[in-house]
């Protein structure tokens, strides 16, 4: 309950105040509504479909060929969840608090997208594309990750087509958030006056107590995912601070030696990163794979955000996807890569074994799919759900409601013209 509470935090209101102290302030109302909105809408959908289409189980015996990909009706309206466990995902807590901790990374997920469109999709709009979303892409795509019959369920499906893992997030979360990102941003179009108007953050100090909330609460995100107070738990809770702290100091480090002063948003970035590219490792490495990956956050994500993005010419606002779609993408690759069955016995399951060599890492010993390859399969067909997903429901979105709100509107802020609200007081 603990960690389900956190993970909550790290939304509500931890991204809130992060990503709200990064607009302008005539659109900060708008991303905290998007932020409450989503939590609203998506726990209803939990209640109703959302839970069973992740983690209902199908029958041994005649299972729907469409059973490693979406959940049974099993749970529908939550029915049946109640105080005992469910044993095929956690031996101790209930499946009551269960349901309510995955739903918290329901919830956070398509809110991370809200950064990459920023100041200029409607209120209604967002609304409708999360709906429509969280059916087409994060209910099946999380059932194929952690459901007990998941495709790419690598540590409890022994049958698994594709024995990929993921500890607390990296595909389900933060790649499908990222990469959605990316398409609904360039499908969105431009803020109007960008790349000719200052657009800078109205609030580094809300941005910086949005980055400190996410890091407290990630490490319900990142250690409650052993599901229990243990030796795992205790494990993913010393990666994530490494990790995190790492990517923050280096991130800043790499500001000061390119741009000559380090800067307040380039702590936070990189401390995000960090808590990102760990995010999937947790629970699989040890403390020098930790470093090592904080290192790799740090500069990875720096570059797609300072010089990919400039590049190509995309208005990613906040930077959704240079730190989750290309930090989340990375994470998955690293995982693969660092994981270490003495931190986590549960990986001979997926043929991951201490000091394997590359070749082993692309073919196991048994001539099929090593660990790296089966994530490198499982990056692409999360990418590839999330592109061709997002690309189809924007256009749905924008045929039934539109997408953005009038010249006039995005002129005068998101908080007046959606809400009717002022952020402060001129």
């Amino acid at each position: 309950m603990v960690c389900a509470a956190l993970v909550l935090f790290m939304t509500l209101p931890g991204l809130a105040l992060f990503y709200g102290g990064l607009v302008r302030s005539k659109n900060v109302l708008s991303v905290l509504a998007q932020c409450l909105g989503i939590a609203g809408l998506v726990t209803i959908l939990w209640y109703f479909v959302g839970y069973s289409f992740v983690f209902g189980e199908h029958p041994a015996e005649g299972a729907p060929s469409w059973a490693p990909y979406l959940g049974s009706f099993k749970y529908f309206f939550l029915e049946g969840v109640g105080a005992a466990p469910n044993t095929n995902y956690a031996g101790w807590p209930s499946q009551a608090v269960f349901s309510m901790y995955q739903l918290m990374f329901a919830i956070i997920t398509p809110a991370l997208i809200v950064g990459a469109i920023a100041e200029r999709m409607k209120f209604t709009a967002v609304m409708l594309f999360v709906g429509i979303w969280m059916f087409v892409v994060y209910f099946p795509l999380a059932h194929m990750v952690w459901g007990f019959d998941g495709l790419m369920n690598g540590v409890w499906n022994s049958a698994s087509a594709l024995p990929a893992i993921d500890f607390a997030g990296g595909t389900v979360v933060h790649m499908s958030s990222g990469w959605s990102a990316l398409v609904l941003c360039i499908m969105l179009g431009k803020r109007t006056g960008f790349g000719k108007e200052k657009m800078s953050p109205h609030s580094m100090v809300l941005c910086m107590v949005g980055t400190g909330m996410l890091w407290v609460g990630w490490y319900g995100f990142n250690a409650g995912s052993a599901l229990a107070a243990d030796g795992l738990a205790a494990n993913a809770f010393m990666t994530t601070t490494l990790a995190a702290a790492t990517a923050c100091f280096v991130w800043a480090l790499i500001e000061k030696l390119h741009k000559g002063k380090p800067s307040i948003l380039g702590f936070c970035s990189g401390a995000v990163a960090g808590l990102v590219v760990i995010t999937p490792a947790a629970g699989f490495v040890d403390a020098k794979a930790a470093m090592i990956i904080g290192v790799l956050a740090a500069v990875v994500p720096y570059f797609a955000v300072v010089f990919a993005k400039s590049k190509l010419g995309y208005d990613d606002a906040l930077d959704t996807f240079g730190i989750h779609g290309v930090g989340g993408t990375m994470g998955a690759l690293v995982t693969g890569i660092f994981a270490n069955n003495s931190i986590n016995g549960n990986l001979t399951t997926v043929n991951a074994y201490v000091n394997k060599d590359m070749a082993q890492l692309i073919v196991d010993a048994g001539g099929t799919g090593g660990i790296l390859m089966n994530q490198l399969k499982a990056c692409g067909l999360t990418i590839i759900l999330s592109v061709v997903a997002t690309f189809v429901i924007t256009l749905i979105v924008k045929l039934i409601v539109g997408l953005r709100p009038t010249a006039e509107a995005e002129a005068i802020g998101l908080d007046l013209s959606d809400h009717d609200e002022a952020g402060y007081e001129h």
